[in-house]
């Protein structure tokens, strides 16, 4: 990946973090104390909020149908 890719990246990998962070005190702040406690809210903020996004994107982005399915 070329550094202005990775620059963008990390840029909102940052923003992200900020907002899911501003959730994740305002909801689940105990859990802030603890490493397990990240663990497990950035893995549940990951699946509730992140990752259905990302795969959304890809989905419309990369599809094309197999010979035998049928077109959607």
């Amino acid at each position: 990946m070329n550094r202005e890719k990775l620059a963008q990246i990390q840029t909102y990998a940052l923003a992200m973090a900020a907002l899911l962070y501003e959730e994740a005190q305002a909801t689940v702040p105990e859990e802030l104390k603890t490493l397990s406690g990240i663990e497990g809210t950035i893995r549940r903020q990951w699946l509730q909020y992140v990752g259905p996004e990302i795969a959304l994107f890809l989905s419309k982005v990369a599809v094309v149908p197999l010979p035998d399915e049928p077109e959607l």
